[in-house]
């Protein structure tokens, strides 16, 4: 069992938890969940919005240390640094990743049981059919970091087979500065009040009989936003050791050794 089935299992037992003790109590359970989850959200939002803020120059340590490598080489602490970022955000990717991928086998039994019960007993259960738009959504946004780390995005850049690894190098690290972290950044910036929005009225189904948990959804954007921007970071660090003449950690091969 992997650290990605170990965390699923934790949080689905935490649920569970949850819903049991709010069964037992009477509903007091979400009746606290209710009362103060705007104001902890609210204040998780600052503290995380600060943090991302204070650690965005981090972001210029790729290409300035791609420049100055290409020239001189990197000194070892900078190349260890390189490294253990690159580690630190795989990492994070593919746990992520390895943990949404049952999202897949969720969307195909569930999807599988909506057919049975609408067309052959003539039932309709609005949560299980919402299911399906959750765990689709979750399993294609909090997925794609891990799908960079392993090539699996589509590339419209006809050339790049053909380069060498240091035109490859230049390629990946213009792609990420240039395409990859400006679009993410613009996510992160349009998805604010939407995703606010949701938190401030914990933002439920439409249908009275659906899934309370849309503002939990929405947050699925920037999430998906930031892991991009850390896992481009990681393919832009990769070229800057490449560039530098050193030989960087392999991306998509081995997913042990970057296990969380």
């Amino acid at each position: 069992m992997t650290r990605a089935d170990q965390l699923l299992i934790a949080v689905i037992a935490l649920t569970a938890l949850l819903l049991g003790l709010d069964a037992v109590t009477g509903g007091a359970v979400g009746d606290v969940v209710d009362a103060h989850l705007r104001s902890f959200a609210a204040l998780a939002g600052t503290v995380l919005g600060w943090v991302g803020l204070a650690l965005s120059p981090l972001l210029l340590l790729a290409p300035l240390c791609a420049l100055y490598g290409r020239f001189k080489g990197l000194p070892a602490p900078l190349s260890r640094l390189l490294r253990r970022l690159i580690d630190l955000f795989d990492a994070i990717s593919l746990t992520v990743g390895d943990m949404v991928r049952w999202a897949a086998l969720g969307l195909v039994l569930v999807t599988g049981l909506i057919v049975v019960q609408r067309y052959v007993f003539g039932v309709s259960i609005t949560k299980l059919q919402e299911s399906v738009i959750y765990l689709h959504a979750l399993l294609f946004l909090l997925s794609s970091a891990a799908t960079l780390y392993h090539g699996g995005h589509v590339r419209v850049d006809i050339v790049y087979s053909k380069l060498s690894a240091r035109g490859k190098a230049w390629t990946d690290l213009l792609g990420v500065y240039l395409a990859l972290i400006p679009m993410c950044w613009l996510i992160l910036m349009t998805s604010e009040s939407y995703v606010g929005g949701a938190w401030r009225i914990l933002e439920r189904s439409r249908e009275s009989d659906g899934l309370p948990l849309v503002f939990l959804l929405k947050t699925a954007i920037p999430v998906f936003a930031v892991m991009m921007i850390a896992q481009g970071f990681a393919m832009a660090s990769r070229a800057a050791l490449t560039l530098s003449g050193e030989t960087p950690p392999p991306a998509g091969d081995d997913e042990a050794e970057h296990e969380l």
